[in-house]
């Protein structure tokens, strides 16, 4: 009598390879920033973060204005910022990346994060706050999965709440623990996800 194979092993988290990139890349740079000495992590933040008055001031085409819209996504400022951005990442990163295909997946993440940062730019272009944090991208990407036929019947509603539970975390200040929530870069990655969406899914999924 011969042993039946037993069933592969399925991860707890099976995530897509550039969702679980992201997260990674998130985790390590957040280890790294808690890791560093406060001097030299308010450094990093002033040189990584978004500064909307940066791209206001002469000499705009120095090298942090051309990679913070991209760099101020990878920064966290405490435990409760970090951990809400990875759970939404977790959230929503599978479904969307199933749909766009890794490396759509990318440039369509890292687009959204860009259009919130000229949001909020658009908001206030002489703000010297330093916006951090992937949440911008994050909204993106549930604006993504509002495109999804599931969605679709309630879409409006979602979308409303969706603003309403924004402006109020923005006004109440719930996220990050160093910095205000920037909840107008979020209206920026949302609409840009709802936006984007068709032109980055793969045709074989679209319409679905």
């Amino acid at each position: 009598m011969t042993d039946r194979p037993s069933a592969p092993h399925q991860p707890m988290f099976n995530l897509p390879p550039m969702t679980r990139a992201l997260l990674v890349a998130n985790l390590v740079v957040f280890a790294v920033m808690w890791l560093l000495p406060d001097d030299a992590a308010d450094t990093v933040v002033a040189l990584l973060g978004f500064t909307p008055a940066r791209y206001g001031a002469a000499g705009v085409a120095l090298w942090p204005a051309i990679v913070d819209p991209v760099s101020y996504q990878f920064i966290h400022g405490g435990f409760a910022h970090i951990g809400a951005n990875m759970l939404g990442l977790l959230a929503f990163g599978a479904g969307v990346e199933q749909r766009l295909g890794r490396w759509r997946f990318l440039a369509f993440y890292l687009l959204c994060g860009v259009a919130g940062a000229f949001t909020e730019y658009a908001a206030g272009p002489g703000s010297a706050e330093v916006m951090i944090g992937a949440s911008a991208a994050i909204s993106g990407l549930f604006g993504a999965i509002l495109r999804f036929r599931a969605f679709r019947r309630g879409f409006w509603l979602l979308v409303v709440l969706w603003f309403l539970i924004n402006a109020v975390t923005g006004v109440v200040g719930v996220g990050s623990e160093v910095e205000p929530v920037a909840w107008v870069a979020h209206i920026g990655g949302f609409i840009a996800g709802l936006l984007l969406y068709p032109l980055f899914v793969r045709r074989e999924f679209a319409g679905q």
